[in-house]
């Protein structure tokens, strides 16, 4: 079963930490307008000096909107890069996950590896069967009401699967 590594948990924590502050730095920065940000200059060289006083608000306007949008992008990318530990081993989060396999799928069996369209990577561990052939089918994985047992179905079928995540 593949863990996260005690050495490895500190830069998730130092991950999620950031991600949660990069909001607040980057609240500071897109306040600043960009003559602010700039020496003389840096602004002079980039020729900024020769805008009007509504086109220098319109890229400032530009600018702030932009780091924005950048801003929240990056925090999700550190929310999900620190926090999707769903199915692994110890691990207390216990939401479902609904993603599409990659590739094709043909049915249940014993072994058999699950490639998820997130990354991650769970294999069967029962005996449960079921065959199809289908090309990037949805799933979702459920975790048992009790214990930390894991089960994958397929969009449009009742059986299910028991799984483990390896990755």
């Amino acid at each position: 079963m593949t863990c996260i590594a005690p050495s490895v948990r500190p830069r998730l924590v130092a991950i999620a930490a950031l991600a949660a502050l990069l909001p607040l730095a980057t609240t500071a920065l897109a306040q600043q307008k960009i003559e602010q940000q700039m020496s003389y200059e840096q602004f002079k060289a980039a020729g900024l000096e020769k805008l009007s006083a509504a086109e220098l608000a319109n890229l400032n306007a530009w600018l702030e909107g932009t780091l924005q949008v950048e801003t929240a992008k990056a925090a999700e990318v550190a929310k999900q890069e620190s926090s999707d530990d769903r199915g692994m081993f110890g691990r207390e989060s216990r939401d479902p996950v609904t993603a599409a396999m990659t590739g094709g799928f043909t049915g249940f069996g014993k072994g058999r590896s699950f490639t998820l369209d997130n990354g991650q990577v769970w294999q069967q561990i029962d005996d449960a069967s079921l065959s199809a052939k289908l090309d990037k089918p949805k799933v979702r994985i459920t975790p048992s009401l009790v214990g930390g047992a894991w089960y994958l179905s397929v969009d449009g079928y009742n059986s299910r699967a028991k799984v483990q995540r390896v990755k």
